[in-house]
This record gives structure tokens, C-alpha cells and sequence, in this order.
């Protein structure tokens, strides 16, 4: 995987929920055959979760996805799920406090939506 597929995926497993939980299910399943860069993906979509850098980051509009992200991603608990899955794989925990500038990109998300409130499910007849 290179570098641009390795971030892109990062920020999916950090702030796309059906992402991680497909992830987990696959380390679950396969816990004799963690690789290294399964652990390396982890720890990357973690450290999108931290402070934001004040400097080395692509552009501000990339700043700013971040932020919303996090913000966004909160409601469904992204950060306790990477925190439990890495403890549940017994790693130690991340000592970054600030996400590396190299990973702040303009990076897309797939699309995420749940039925909202004021919408009535289909009845059937």
C-alpha cells in the first residue's frame, strides 16, 4: 500500500465508523496474523484524533476538514474504539500529543448518513 492509500485509509478507520468496525472485525478474526502495517494504520488513524499542529500541515482548508472531522466524530465514539481495540491487542499506548503535520491533507470521506429523525420508514402496503 503506499503512502497517499496508507493516509487515506487512516482517516477512514479515524472518522468513517463502518470502516472501523469492518477493520476490527478483520483483526479480530485474524488476531495470529496482525501484520505491521495493520498496527501502523491503527496508529495513525489514533493520531488523527489528537491536537492539531500549529505548523507543517498542507493548507488551512486541510486544518479545517481535521477539526470538523474530530468534531464530528465524537458522537460515535471513534477515539474510545481505536483506544480499545489497541488495548485489546495489548500495544502500548501512542505518546504523540499533536497530529504529525505530514497527515493533515484535504482528504474525502465516503458518504455516512443515518435516517434522520424526522423521516418515517416506508410502510409496506
Amino acid at each position: 500500500m503506499n503512502s497517499r492509500m496508507q493516509l487515506q485509509t487512516a482517516y477512514e478507520l479515524a472518522f468513517f465508523p463502518p470502516a472501523l468496525n469492518k477493520f476490527w472485525r478483520l483483526l479480530k478474526n485474524n488476531r495470529d496474523n496482525i501484520t505491521e502495517e495493520q498496527i501502523k494504520l491503527l496508529d495513525m488513524a489514533l493520531l488523527l484524533h489528537q491536537a492539531l499542529p500549529s505548523d507543517g500541515y498542507a493548507s488551512q482548508r486541510a486544518l479545517k476538514r481535521v477539526a470538523i472531522y474530530q468534531a464530528d466524530s465524537r458522537a460515535f465514539g471513534m477515539v474510545k474504539f481505536l483506544e480499545g481495540i489497541r488495548c485489546n491487542l495489548n500495544l502500548k499506548p501512542l505518546t504523540e500529543r499533536t497530529i504529525p503535520g505530514w497527515m493533515i491533507r484535504d482528504i474525502g470521506l465516503p458518504a455516512f448518513c443515518r435516517r434522520q429523525a424526522s423521516q418515517k420508514p416506508q410502510s409496506a402496503g
